[in-house]
């Protein structure tokens, strides 16, 4: 008789689960034995009636999914900005003082806040809806029947059921437990995995690393641990983005500069100007206005809400957003070879038998072991379907898999009086390094092949640290794993865009090299045992960067090796879908985990792919790249904008003239040159890879092209005013300004938009062509009081911003040689 039959004392489990085990016998003398007609009530579950009850109580885990910020936040958050703030009380002084064509700002402010608030609630619902999709759902055990059940379904005493890889979703207390290890690390910081046993607490936010067993639930709802985290951080809570940050950095100076400058302004328009009040104020705040970059917050927000959508069909759920600017910066990537290289499933391919065991009996002994655990993994499931398990033998301990022992175990009674205890797993760890047949796994290993020892041990209880010490080798078990079909050319795509890819599995070293070795990986024939790496960071890292494949990694080894890469400057994803990379998962900048990977990685990672496809990443790294790499490009518009305006209202301050613009010049400006181009080129492809110091990268164009612009403006203005008088006079030397800084914008938009293609040269000159109608159509003409008088002026100003134009080139050149990001 199997485990499972020996297990069944409460008959057949329809949740096709092996039935409970009698918990009773194994508490401690601190936890007493529950009388005798309690234990089938507690090892069958609650009832249905039960169930019911603490739902009409509201016992029940009834926490919200926060995959976004919900619609009121997302409002909230778009709408009441400090700069929107600022330019609502600009847009209502001038409603009232100027007419509507110098209100247009507000208005243009009104329909971007839409567009913000319209993807980001967008981009919510798809989150929402992956997230429900990605979700998994823990199996609770109710009548004595074991059955999947959403998490918030879970009500208080519920009897929950685990296995490795599962994640603890509600505070409880252990009700079974067979060789059960939790890893509270996520809680604690402590990586060991701790024991538990009947009678121990467990609380949700930790996962199971080994064994399985079942626990009641204690907290529930916003009492459990987790929940109580989770409410001071929700997930949609942004992580650190340098994107985000250095944005800030750039809106918090440029604050502090526009207070000072727009006192000057307003005394100087108001006070030493004897100009009509009104017109004073509508030239004040044409001066204010252009100085604050709205536009690029807003922008950001919008390109990565589109990268979430656009990732989220393709069945990829971003669980934090500044994951997408963080892929863009990665330059390597650490993939685990089982399903990420490899598909989940295996063949058992040969069984060679070692020291004269019969294979009759290995065969038994293989059934026997692929029954004693209820939750085999892959390797496992292949020998269970190759062997069928014997009736007559009856499993009396288990021993589950660990990554961190490479092996698992069992010990038997064989039905003729016999007893043995039986150990599977990684040959180079049960065996001593002289064995013979380790020649023989070596020559399987280089051929791709897994090979698993089976030994039998001599010790007598399986618990005991040296249980392997002096076991006997009896069988190897080859098997063969399916590679994906898209791994290689993932693995080349890497490649060719420069992202060194590492192979980090806790298989055999030369096994993993084969498989990364038939996915033709640069470096596959140059494995390294992580059993001889060096345990220095920095010596670590010098293996790392000289390598790419590494076999017999264990959980801790993985993690320090992400350290070591980010160490030396890398940027490091991790892919992963197993217990043992959680670790790794949390400490790698972007952790990306497979759908059917365990709870516990999906619950760390920043990524996960629900459709299990490996080569989904390359579109995930090459949205990250698109996203901020275009954020980056045109961020310099609205900075030189900044820049400029600035420059432009100390001049006035300085000279005591009236202010150049009114609101509309500015408006009308500001939507040809960087608003609407900005929108597509944010959108458009771009695979280079995001390179650090955002605002370093980005204020070396804007200061040189702001003030060029700046200045020549300013002289144009300053020729104009001494070239025009008479009525008229004052729309003239406006006009002459505005002609000269379209151009000159036009220009620094020419040169972020290189390189060029078909839409991007339609586009600008889509730009040019709009300006050009406001200045020839009339009624244009007179809505935004633009009217060129002349010739000598326009193409005086024609001639300074061609000067300027090459000034700026020409900075822009100097500035790559000279400051280099």
């Amino acid at each position: 008789m199997t485990q499972r039959a020996q297990l069944d004392t409460d008959g057949p489990d329809p949740g096709g689960r092996p039935p409970a085990i009698d918990a009773g016998a194994e508490l401690d003398p601190v936890h007493p034995v529950p009388p005798p007609e309690a234990a089938p009530d507690r090892a069958r579950g609650l009832t249905t009636a039960e169930v019911a009850e603490r739902v009409a109580r509201g016992e029940i885990n009834d926490v919200p999914v926060r995959s976004s910020r919900s619609l009121g936040e997302i409002v909230r958050g778009n709408v009441f900005t400090r700069f929107n703030a600022i330019i609502g009380v600009l847009w209502f002084i001038m409603l009232f003082v100027a007419p509507i064509q110098d209100s247009l700002f507000g208005f243009v402010i009104i329909a971007n806040t839409g567009i913000g608030i319209i993807q980001e609630w967008r981009a919510k619902k798809t989150l929402d809806s992956l997230a429900v999709i990605g979700e998994a759902k823990p199996t609770v055990r109710r009548d004595g029947i074991a059955a999947e059940v959403s998490t918030s379904e879970i009500v208080l005493g519920d009897l929950i059921e685990i296995g490795p890889g599962d994640k603890i979703v509600v505070d409880g207390q252990v009700v079974e437990a067979d060789g059960l290890e939790i890893d509270e690390s996520l809680l604690t910081g402590e990586a060991d995995p701790v024991l538990k046993k009947p009678g121990d607490e467990v609380m949700s936010g930790s996962f199971v690393v080994a064994g399985g067993g079942a626990f009641t639930a204690t907290k529930v709802g916003r009492e459990a641990y987790a929940a109580q985290l989770a409410e001071e951080a929700s997930r949609f809570t942004l992580v650190h983005s340098e994107l985000r940050s250095g944005i800030s950095t750039i809106l918090k100076y440029v604050t502090w500069l526009m207070i000072p400058t727009s006192i000057g302004l307003v005394i100087s328009q108001l006070v030493v100007k004897d100009d009509d009040l009104k017109q004073s104020i509508a030239y004040t705040v044409g001066g204010i206005v252009p100085m604050i970059p709205e536009g690029l917050v807003l922008l950001t927000s919008v390109a990565f809400a589109i990268g979430v959508i656009r990732l989220g069909r393709k069945q990829c759920l971003v669980q934090e957003l500044p994951a997408i600017e963080g892929l863009a910066r990665v330059d390597t990537v650490c993939l685990d070879k089982t399903g990420t290289l490899t598909e989940g499933g295996m063949d058992v391919t040969d069984l060679r038998l070692l020291n004269g065991a019969d294979e009759t009996y290995v065969r038994k002994v293989l059934g026997a072991l692929g029954e004693s655990d209820p939750r085999p993994n892959a390797s496992l499931k292949a020998i269970i379907d190759a062997y069928p398990d014997s009736e007559d033998w009856r499993c009396t301990e288990s021993l589950p898999f660990s990554s961190a022992r490479k092996y698992s175990g069992a010990s038997f009674s064989e039905g003729d009086g016999e007893n043995s205890t039986w150990l599977l797993g990684a040959p180079d760890v049960l065996l001593p390094a002289d064995d013979p047949a380790l020649a023989d796994i070596e020559e399987l290993n280089k051929q791709g092949l897994r090979v698993l020892l089976l030994a039998r041990s001599e010790a007598s209880e399986l618990d005991d640290p040296r249980v392997a010490e002096g076991a006997k080798a009896t069988a190897l078990v080859v098997l063969e794993q399916r590679l994906r079909p898209d791994a290689a050319d993932t693995l080349r795509y890497f490649e060719e865009q420069d992202v060194a890819a590492k192979v980090i599995s806790g298989d055999n070293a030369v096994s993993v090299g084969a498989v990364a070795g038939k996915l033709q990986l640069p470096g596959a024939e140059n494995t390294v045992d992580a059993r001889t790496l060096p345990k220095d960071q920095a010596e670590m890292a010098q293996v790392l960067d000289e390598n790419a494949v590494f076999g017999r990694v264990t959980p801790q080894q993985k993690r320090d090796m992400v350290g070591a890469l980010q160490s030396k400057g890398h940027t490091v994803a991790m892919t992963g879908d197993g217990v043992n990379d959680v670790l790794a998962l949390k400490d790698a900048d972007i952790g990306v985990s497979m759908g059917s990977g365990s709870e516990a990685t999906r619950a760390v990672a920043q990524i996960v792919l629900l459709n299990n496809s490996f080569a989904t990443l390359p579109s995930v790294v090459a949205e990250g790249r698109r996203v901020i790499g275009n954020i980056t490009r045109v961020a310099t518009l609205f900075l030189v904008k900044t820049v400029y305006s600035v420059l432009l209202a100390l001049l006035v301050v300085c000279t005591q003239v009236e202010y150049l613009f009114l609101p509309r010049h500015l408006t009308l400006l500001s939507t040809l040159t960087i608003g609407v181009p900005a929108f597509f080129l944010a959108l458009a492809p771009n695979k280079e890879r995001a390179k650090p110091h955002f605002v370093k990268r980005v204020m070396r164009y804007a200061i040189p092209g702001g003030v060029i612009a700046g200045t020549a403006t300013f002289v144009t203005y300053v020729l104009a005013r001494s070239h025009y008088s008479g009525a008229g006079a004052r729309e003239a030397e406006t006009s002459a300004a505005t002609l000269c800084l379209f151009l000159v914008a036009i220009w620094v938009l020419a040169i972020i938009a290189r390189p060029y293609t078909w839409w991007r040269l339609l586009l600008i000159a889509a730009m040019g062509f709009g300006f050009m109608l406001v200045m020839v159509v009339p009624w244009l003409q007179d809505f935004f009081q633009l009217k060129l008088a002349g010739t000598t002026m326009p193409w005086a100003a024609v001639a300074i911003a061609a000067a300027a134009a090459a000034g700026i080139e020409f900075a822009f050149r100097w500035v790559d040689k000279k400051f280099p990001a």
